[in-house]
C-alpha cells in the first residue's frame, strides 16, 4: 500500500484541511493518508481549542487513515525542529510522500529554493548569527539573512509562514537524505493569519476567534467546518464546560512564576538573556495573560517565541529536556491516536519494516521523550474538574481510537 504523509494541527479541522486531504490524495495517488499532528499543545505556543482525541476523530471521519501525536518537544518548537520530529516520524512509517499546503504552491520553486540555501548555508548563518547579536527578533533576522544570499521573494516568499514551513519540511527531509516525495498544494482563499470568515474555506485562526468571541457555534462558523468537526467541538465543550485559551490557564502560570526563585525560572526551556527577571517584575501586578504577554514583550522576542516559554513553564519543561531533540536522531517512538481499517489494513502489511516502538497507550517507559508527552497532557487537562482530569487521563492509557 502507498501511503502519503500529511503534518497538521487540525485546531480545528475545517473544510480548508478537508481540500487538502482530497488534493494529497489526488496528487500522490495513495492508498492510504498518514496525519502526524501535535499534541496538547501547539507550534505557536498555544493550547489546542480541544483535546487531541476529539480533534483525531473529526480528522478520521474525514479522510484521514491514520493519526499519530508528533511529540510534544518537537511540537513547541521553532519550524526546522518542529519539521524535522514530524518528517522523520512519517519516515518512520513508511510514507512515499509528504504533502503539505504553502501559499507558493509550486514544489519547484520550494526546492529550489533549498538547493540555493545548501549553497549559501554557511553565509546564511554567519549573517543570522549577527543579525541576532544586534537584537533583533530571530524571524526579522532570519528575514535578512535570506536576502543576504539572494533568496527573495522572487521564487519563493519565505515571511509566509506555511512557505516556511514547507521550505523546512523540504530541508528536514533532504538534508537526512530521506526517500520521500515532498508534495504541495496552494493555499486557497483565507490566509493563514486571516481573522475574519468570508467564505466557507477559512483560517483556523478566524474560526476561533468566533468561537472565543460568541462562546457557540454559529452558522457562520459551522459553515466552515464539516460536520464531525461541529459534533466534537459540542462534545467537548458540553462536557468539559470550555475550549482551551490562555486565560485558562493564568493561575497556574502566576503561581509557577510568584513561587518560583529566579535561578529556577533560568532553568525553563525558552526562559533566556533575562527574561526571568521580566517575569518576576511583571507578575505581582498582571491580572490576564494577554496583559503579561503585552508587559513583557519586546522587539527581539516575538509573540510566539513568548507563548512557547509560557507552554514550557507551564509543563516544567527545562532547557536540558531539549536535549533530547539537539542532536540529529530517528524518532524513539510512533505514538498511534487512532485510524480507520484502511489503517488498519496499512499497519498490518507495513510492522515488520517499522523500526521504532509502535505506541498504542501510555504508561509504558518506552522514552523520557514518551514521559515529557504524558506531562504536557496533564499540563492541559489541569484545568478541567478532578472527575474530568481522571477520566482524560484514562483515555492516554486506552488504546487509540478506531473508526472501523
Amino acid at each position: 500500500m502507498k501511503a502519503c504523509g500529511l503534518i497538521v494541527e487540525y485546531n480545528p479541522f475545517h473544510n480548508g484541511h478537508l481540500y487538502h486531504i482530497q488534493k494529497a490524495k489526488e496528487i500522490s495517488q495513495a492508498d492510504c493518508i498518514i496525519a502526524v499532528m501535535s499534541g496538547a499543545f501547539l507550534q505557536r505556543g498555544e493550547p489546542a481549542i480541544i483535546d487531541k482525541f476529539h480533534r483525531t476523530k473529526a480528522a478520521l471521519a474525514s479522510g484521514v487513515d491514520i493519526v499519530l501525536e508528533l511529540p510534544y518537544l518537537y511540537a513547541v518548537q521553532s519550524s526546522d525542529y518542529f519539521a524535522y520530529g514530524a518528517v522523520n516520524t512519517l519516515n518512520e512509517i513508511g510514507v512515499e510522500s509528504i504533502c503539505f499546503g504553502s501559499e507558493s504552491g509550486s514544489i519547484t520553486n520550494l526546492i529550489a529554493s533549498y538547493k540555493h540555501y545548501k549553497g549559501k548555508e554557511s553565509v546564511y548563518k554567519e549573517k543570522l548569527k549577527q543579525y541576532l547579536d544586534e537584537g533583533m527578533s530571530f524571524p526579522d533576522a532570519s528575514q535578512l539573512a535570506y536576502r543576504a544570499i539572494g533568496l527573495t521573494d522572487t521564487a519563493i516568499d519565505l515571511k509566509k509562514p506555511n512557505n516556511i514551513l514547507g521550505f523546512s519540511y523540504i530541508k528536514a527531509i533532504m538534508d537526512n537524505h530521506l526517500s520521500i516525495e515532498p508534495l504541495t498544494v496552494e493555499r486557497i482563499q483565507s490566509n493563514f493569519h486571516d481573522k475574519d470568515i468570508t467564505t466557507s474555506i477559512a483560517s483556523a485562526t478566524s474560526i476561533r476567534k468566533k468561537l472565543f468571541e460568541t462562546d457557540a457555534i454559529l452558522e457562520q462558523v459551522k459553515q466552515t467546518m464539516p460536520n464531525e468537526t461541529v459534533r466534537q467541538l459540542q462534545r467537548y465543550k458540553e462536557t468539559a464546560g470550555l475550549w482551551h485559551t490562555w486565560e485558562n490557564y493564568f493561575p497556574f502560570l502566576h503561581y509557577r512564576v510568584m513561587t518560583m526563585s529566579s535561578k529556577e525560572l533560568q532553568k525553563i526551556a525558552g526562559v533566556d538573556e533575562g527574561l526571568e527577571n521580566r517575569l518576576k517584575k511583571t507578575a505581582k501586578d498582571i491580572t490576564t495573560f494577554k496583559d503579561w504577554m503585552h508587559a513583557i514583550k519586546t522587539k527581539r522576542y516575538t509573540w510566539t517565541r513568548l507563548q512557547r516559554m509560557f507552554v514550557h513553564l507551564l509543563t516544567n519543561t527545562k532547557k536540558s529536556d531539549l536535549a533530547l531533540i539537539k542532536q540529529p536522531s530517528s524518532v524513539p517512538y510512533i505514538r498511534l491516536l487512532g485510524l480507520t481499517q484502511t489503517g488498519q489494513t496499512y499497519l498490518n502489511k507495513r510492522k515488520k519494516d517499522i523500526a521504532v516502538p509502535i505506541v498504542h497507550k501510555l504508561g509504558k517507559d518506552i522514552s523520557l521523550m514518551l514521559k515529557i508527552d504524558e506531562r504536557a497532557s496533564d499540563a492541559y487537562y489541569s484545568i478541567l474538574t478532578p472527575t474530568l482530569r481522571y477520566k482524560y487521563r484514562q483515555q492516554e492509557r486506552h488504546g487509540p481510537i478506531r473508526l472501523l
